[in-house]
């Protein structure tokens, strides 16, 4: 086996663009509610402990809007990357490429972008043709951001053109990540994605699903980096941890936290259940195996579970996560800077870590 103490690998936080930040889950806090100042202040935190990118998230009807959020912070960014979600069924692909490419020179070539396959609010499409849509984006976009002339006639997009003007500063399409367990949204990752990302799953399932999209990739004649999003709480011991998740959750009832996992858009999708699964296989202390806890779950839509543990076993969890090929970690904790700066002080700076590379 690899020694995967030296395998490199992108380590990232998340600014709660989505009103996601708490210091009890499920109870709103008027000085952590999504804002220009406290999500700069995330991203700020996150530049400061050394992180190589982080997640600006998007909800239709939460929080701020990210396209706009990630123009205004661009220019506080020295080193770090953005990575920007953009929802396919709100934009129009060449518009898309052309705001992709601007936001990348203001970031000196650092943009990275997360696709979600999205519909259009106040309408709805299968799983199947959102995602076979979201194909078309994704390979429209590599096509005009490779500065190809675009000649697509496909099933939602019937369009020739030239790219624009505005070329991302390296000229290539950043690298986009995406996610989603359905075999439609496996089989998009493997056609047109470029990493993998994967919500929080037992360890065997991680292995599963990586083979299977492996395989699917080759398929296509291409291969994928994976990315694994989690939660993290880190303290000086073990059980101070787990006693700070149980203050987590110490406020929450099950009808505020139905609301709120309720309240996205994307509640009812197949990671979304994976993730239902995992907190109904857990154990009474909300563990559903070593160091990975799904109380998260209990008031959040997608992305419902936290490694859990001190320093060394936080990293020695990230670690198995790599040597089942993880190559990105997107993490995050409550409240956010305060975690964000708990994890740069005592994991971050024992992984080998920059930003991605693709092959």
């Amino acid at each position: 086996m690899t020694n995967f103490v030296d395998k490199p690998c992108e380590v990232s936080w998340f600014s709660a663009l989505c009103d996601d930040d708490y210091e009890f889950l499920g109870q709103p806090d008027p000085m952590l509610q999504s804002s220009w100042e406290h999500c700069r202040n995330i991203a700020l935190t996150a530049e400061k402990g050394g992180f190589d990118n982080i997640l600006l998230p998007s909800g239709y009807q939460l929080g701020l809007d990210t396209t706009v959020f990630a123009a205004a912070i661009a220019p506080y960014l020295q080193r770090m990357r953005l990575l920007m979600a953009v929802r396919i069924g709100e934009d129009w692909p060449p518009q898309l490429a052309r705001r992709i490419a601007t936001l990348d020179r203001i970031l000196g070539g650092r943009l990275t972008v997360n696709i979600i396959s999205s519909d259009l609010p106040g309408q709805q499409l299968d799983s199947e043709p959102r995602y076979a849509r979201t194909v078309e984006v994704m390979k429209i976009l590599k096509t005009m951001l490779n500065g190809e002339h675009l000649s697509h006639h496909g099933e939602f997009y019937d369009l020739e053109l030239d790219p624009p003007r505005m070329t991302t500063l390296s000229g290539k399409c950043p690298p986009l990540y995406f996610g989603g367990l359905s075999p439609a949204a496996r089989e998009a990752a493997a056609e047109a994605a470029d990493v993998y990302l994967m919500w929080p799953d037992t360890m065997d399932k991680v292995r599963e699903v990586v083979s299977d999209l492996t395989r699917r990739a080759a398929n296509h004649g291409r291969t994928l980096k994976f990315g694994y999003r989690a939660h993290v709480i880190v303290r000086e011991t073990e059980d101070e941890a787990r006693a700070y998740a149980a203050r987590l959750l110490s406020k929450l009832d099950d009808q505020t936290g139905a609301a709120i996992r309720n309240k996205s858009l994307d509640a009812a999708t197949a990671g979304v259940g994976r993730q239902t699964e995992l907190r109904e296989a857990a154990a009474d202390d909300g563990f559903v195996e070593d160091n990975l806890w799904t109380g998260i779950g209990r008031a959040r839509s997608g992305c419902g579970a936290a490694i859990v543990g001190n320093p060394d076993q936080v990293l020695a969890k990230l670690r198995a996560y790599q040597a089942e090929g993880m190559d990105a970690f997107i993490l995050s904790g409550y409240p956010h800077a305060a975690e964000c700066d708990l994890f740069a002080r005592h994991v971050l700076p024992h992984l080998n870590h920059g930003p991605l590379v693709l092959d």
